[in-house]
């Protein structure tokens, strides 16, 4: 019998390459589904399934968010922390273009280029969260810390 092969994805690579410890989970998912209903696919609760939007500032830079998936980024709090005037979310048409990822399936971890990151303050009440996995139908379970590390992230009051 043939070996299946363990599909890996960039953030999984990255990870690996610093030597940080995950798991990944996989589901059976063809399109984007949002991150609720990521959650309920893998019986994962809410307040620990953290998804990562981008944005661009007004200085035209890119800046990435990783947030709870009930909750909503507070754009003017985002936008102080990495100090710039005003932050808007990218187009979803240009998620891929700019990190490398596509919808669904976008993480902090191995973007094509590495963007100033801040995760949610809330990510600290829990020794593990998840984060997609870098494609649609993947998760990564992993410590805040290590997270913070990976993405060379800052910690912050980003949400509404």
């Amino acid at each position: 019998m043939a070996k299946t092969k363990e599909v890996k994805t960039n953030a999984m690579r990255s990870l690996e390459r610093m030597k940080i410890s995950f798991e990944h989970q996989s589901y059976e998912c063809e399109e984007f589904i949002d991150g609720m209903q990521t959650a309920d696919k893998l019986g994962l609760p809410y307040e620990q399934v953290f998804k990562t939007l981008v944005t661009m500032g007004h200085s035209k830079n890119y800046y990435v968010f990783v947030i709870p998936i009930a909750e909503e980024l507070h754009l003017k709090n985002a936008a102080r922390l990495v100090g710039e005037k005003s932050l808007e979310m990218i187009h979803v048409k240009d998620i891929n273009q700019i990190t490398g990822y596509v919808r669904g399936g976008c993480t902090a971890i191995g973007m094509k280029k590495q963007y100033p990151t801040v995760i949610a303050n809330q990510a600290k009440n829990f020794e593990q969260i998840y984060v997609s996995g870098g494609k649609i139908g993947m998760q990564l379970k992993l410590s805040p810390e290590d997270l913070c590390k990976a993405t060379n992230a800052a910690f912050g009051d980003i949400t509404v």
